[in-house]
């Protein structure tokens, strides 16, 4: 009886095939953009978090206790190196910076902004997070003594370009205002928008040299691991530092990822509503098409438990064709969108503002795919509820009458 249920309901679900095919499409097409949506949000913040975690906080960052407050000089960390080295033997260790900072005041002939100058050294920065990404064509990552990288909204702020001059001035160890020249050899994005509207990276031994501190010091020791207990470890080893999270440096990147979760479940309601919408409407027509079918089934004795499980299967097979093709069409999309990305140069300076890519990438989890198949399936079991009202409340006797 059961194989006889099976394929009533195969044959039925695309008895009337064009309009079958219509719903098919619908949820295909649906699901797919609901899917390519996902993929976008998801690949915007993975893409945020990366490039932050990479030109700034890493995973664990160690600070003076007090330098977060107070942003004086004098709060650095004293044996910045000897401390470099110790974690740079741990194994759960993939990479190590140390970075010097001093607030400040840069300057041209024209224009002045509040910055901060950042001491790096470029290969350490280069194996820590691949810092030849963020420079911007035609610039040059290079710094000599007198060589400067410039964050690309400061260089807007005091408009100048590559090759321009620009004196950055502040307090230096002794208290007294200094003042260097420099020569600005390329202009780094990272989409971190502190740093790019404020800082300016020379070479670390330069700054030291320049504030008249040891180049053992500093201001930031910056950590790359993946180990979940490595800042709890660290806090116990260094109980004088201020250990800090990337989460704990970023809470707004906490805040965008709800955000984001919120977006995504918004859209996948409505999507499962179109869905839901789709299949009732093609369940019950196709129903009141063949209610004098279901009267006489009824009329023979079959019972309304068979009846209502023919109704779920035809449902459930518009539901997972639709699904199947939604699966492909959404996968073929994020394949493109995570190999060559959603170009929105046009509005680059805009998203740029808000440290987003003008190339939006997109990300591909096996979620997706699976939250959206039980989905689908859910919606298709429920939509044919109402139909099935109509079946059960039927008088069998009159329906058979019935001209159709």
């Amino acid at each position: 009886m059961y194989k006889l249920i099976i394929k009533l309901a195969f044959n039925n679900a695309f008895i009337r095939l064009s309009r079958t095919i219509l719903v098919v499409i619908m949820i295909a097409v649906s699901m797919s953009m609901m899917i390519s949506l996902q993929g976008l949000y998801d690949g915007m913040v993975l893409s945020m978090v990366d490039k932050t975690k990479r030109s700034d906080s890493g995973e664990v960052s160690l600070y003076n206790k007090e330098y977060r407050v107070s942003k004086a000089l004098s709060d650095n960390i004293t044996n910045a190196t000897q401390i470099k080295e110790e974690l740079l033997k741990r194994q759960d260790v993939n990479a190590v910076v140390q970075r010097l900072e001093a607030d400040g005041l840069s300057a041209t002939a024209k224009k002045s902004a509040f910055s901060t100058i950042i001491g790096i050294d470029l290969n350490t920065e280069e194996k820590f997070g691949g810092f030849s990404e963020f420079l911007k064509p035609q610039g040059e990552l290079r710094l000599d003594k007198r060589g400067v990288l410039l964050g690309s909204e400061l260089a807007k702020t005091l408009k100048i370009r590559i090759g321009s001059k620009v004196i950055f001035s502040t307090q230096d160890a002794t208290g007294e205002i200094n003042a260097i020249a420099l020569r600005v050899r390329g202009i780094i994005q990272t989409n971190n928008i502190s740093l790019d509207a404020s800082a300016l990276y020379v070479d670390a031994k330069v700054l030291a040299k320049f504030l008249g501190v040891s180049q053992n010091v500093a201001t930031q020791i910056a950590i790359r691991s993946d180990s979940p207990t490595l800042k709890t470890e660290l806090t116990q080893k260094y109980p004088d530092l201020d250990v800090k999270s990337f989460l704990e440096l970023y809470p707004m990147m906490k805040q965008m990822q709800e955000i984001m979760v919120i977006f995504n479940s918004i859209t996948f309601f409505i999507v499962m509503m179109v869905v839901f919408i789709g299949i009732m409407g093609v369940m019950y027509v196709s129903i009141l098409d063949r209610i004098r079918e279901f009267g006489i089934m009824r009329s023979i004795g079959m019972s309304y438990s068979l009846i209502r499980s023919q109704i779920f299967l035809e449902a459930l097979f518009v539901g997972v064709l639709g699904y199947l093709l939604g699966a492909v069409l959404g996968y073929g999309a994020l394949y493109y969108l995570e190999n060559y990305g959603l170009d929105l140069s046009e509005f680059a300076d805009g998203l740029e503002s808000f440290g987003y890519s003008s190339i939006i990438y997109a990300t591909t989890k096996v979620s997706y795919f699976s939250s959206t198949f039980l989905a689908i399936v859910g919606a298709s079991l429920l939509s044919v509820l109402l139909p099935l009202r109509k079946i059960k409340k039927m008088n069998t006797i009159e329906v058979t009458k019935v001209d159709i």
